[in-house]
């Protein structure tokens, strides 16, 4: 049966609709943000040399982006070994205890409402297709994915270099303006911006309203960032 252009283009859509990166690009970039925007807050206002800030920014953008990257990497890792060990189990129970699998796919489908040879016949379609059946039993028993969609170098390569562009933003005001105080200001306004807007257009490509979210967004980050300042200023003045 050949498909439509639409279904076509349907799929082509929903190929481009990855909800896993926008996790990924709001994590890291979230995470870099408010994280550089706390330490170089915290610095300001313990100093009155912007070269100190913009050091210690850099020093922070650096090893927050590689951190960053590193955890990503090595859970999504964790995450592909623990598939393909659900895989390899579900393989060998198939093997060796077929009418136990077999009755599982019909547990399975008799809760979604199938009864009598529509369940016979359903079941016995899967279970005469063995990779089918193996699709199934980590779909709808384990609740796992493809484990094609895991991959531990594009998550690590995307969530460090968002965290890398996140912890960048902050240190602009601070290389274009020379008053740490006035730049610090800035620092801080244009990350709550910048935070407002990634919490509306995730709102805008997932659920909730828009305004709710970028607040949201905002003031979690700004809290956070409020803490490194509170640091800075309190070590500045006990010094």
């Amino acid at each position: 049966m050949q498909k439509s252009a639409a279904l076509i283009e349907h799929e082509k859509i929903n190929e481009k609709r990855d909800g896993s990166m926008l996790r990924q690009v709001i994590l890291g970039g979230q995470d870099g943000l408010v994280n550089t925007l706390g330490v170089i807050l915290g610095v300001a206002a313990g100093t009155g040399d912007a070269r100190i800030v913009i050091i210690a920014g850099l020093a922070a953008a650096f090893a927050e982006s590689i951190s960053m990257a590193a955890v990503a990497y090595t859970s999504s890792r964790a995450s592909e070994d623990f598939y393909k060990s659900e895989l390899l189990r579900e393989k060998r129970e198939i093997e060796e205890m077929p009418e136990m699998e077999r009755e599982e796919i019909q547990h399975i489908y008799y809760k979604k409402g199938f009864r009598g040879k529509q369940l016979s016949s359903i079941v016995k379609k899967i279970t005469s297709d063995k990779k089918m059946w193996l699709e199934v039993m980590m779909t709808e028993e384990l609740g796992l994915g493809s484990g094609d969609a895991i991959n531990p170098k594009r998550e690590a390569f995307i969530v460090g270099g968002s965290a890398f562009a996140g912890s960048f933003l902050p240190l602009v005001p601070f290389i274009f303006i020379p008053a740490v105080a006035l730049a610090s200001g800035t620092a801080a306004v244009l990350a709550i911006v910048t935070l407002f807007a990634a919490g509306a257009v995730k709102a805008k490509m997932t659920t909730g309203h828009w305004v709710k979210a970028g607040c949201e967004m905002a003031l979690i980050g700004g809290m956070a960032a409020f803490v490194g300042y509170a640091i800075g200023a309190l070590a500045g003045a006990m010094l």
